[in-house]
């Protein structure tokens, strides 16, 4: 079971009434990524990985990180639409973080989106900022996703740091969310585990024999699967696991 769950938002936490929108967004984080991956191998500069220190991941990313911005700007300046009519929280969202919430899942959004202008008008229409104990967005990293710098700086702004015991979701609906995820869990403490919400996601999954249960076909059923699961551990599962736990730690030593 999680003890933290990471959204993605848009596609995930929110989809676009306007598909061919989101998938010019998406083709233009593609086209930065590629862009930035050609040159740092042309000129010899790819890290051997992201900065993870824990001064990297909770200071300020600096303003010069805004001119990388601009085609975003220029077209969320562009649309001149209200949030609302552009996108609509994906059917199902808010009961999964609902009872995610009810039984104490500490929530976070990591999002390639900006959040001025865009990403926090969201949240704040559609009154999901206070699910989401902190929330990044492309302004906040110096890498986006399937860097995996997002996913760690959130994890460590959280009030409970994870540790090494911690098991985090990361859920989204692109193969770059699937790939941030497990980038992150190759370098980070506690174990970090991708699942895919919508098509692209899930074949990233499957070409990394993950396994088709870490893919959401949709939400209604998802929540049916935390309800079970939450009302499992309440009725006496996490007893029944300690008690198991218990029962191999003793033949263990009797062995020994």
């Amino acid at each position: 079971n999680p003890t933290i769950v990471i959204f993605d938002m848009d596609g995930t936490t929110v989809h676009h009434l306007n598909p061919k929108l989101l998938g010019l967004m998406e083709w233009l984080d593609d086209s930065a990524y590629k862009m930035a991956s050609f040159w740092n191998w042309l000129f010899r500069r790819n890290r051997k990985g992201p900065i993870v220190s824990d001064a990297y991941l909770r200071e300020k990313i600096p303003s010069r990180t805004s001119k990388s911005l601009i085609v975003h700007r220029a077209i969320h300046k562009f649309r001149r639409k209200p949030v609302e009519q552009l996108v609509e929280p994906c059917p199902g969202i808010y009961s999964v973080l609902s009872i995610l919430k009810r039984n104490a899942v500490p929530l976070a959004l990591v999002s390639n989106g900006l959040g001025k202008g865009y990403g926090h008008d969201i949240l704040q229409k559609f009154k999901l900022e206070q699910y989401f104990e902190q929330q990044i967005f492309r302004e906040d990293v110096s890498k986006s996703k399937p860097h995996p710098d997002g996913i760690l700086r959130v994890l460590n702004l959280m009030d409970n740091t994870p540790e090494p015991g911690d098991v985090v979701w990361h859920i989204g609906d692109r193969h770059k969310d699937i790939k941030a995820a497990i980038a992150a869990d190759k370098i980070s403490d506690c174990k970090i585990i991708p699942y895919a919400y919508g098509l692209d996601a899930a074949i990233e999954i499957l070409k990394n024999n993950i396994g088709s249960d870490h893919i959401i076909m949709n939400y209604a059923d998802f929540y049916t699967k935390l309800r079970d699961e939450f009302a499992s551990l309440e009725s006496g599962g996490a007893g029944q696991h300690a008690d198991a736990r218990k029962a191999g730690e003793h033949k263990s030593e009797k062995e020994a």
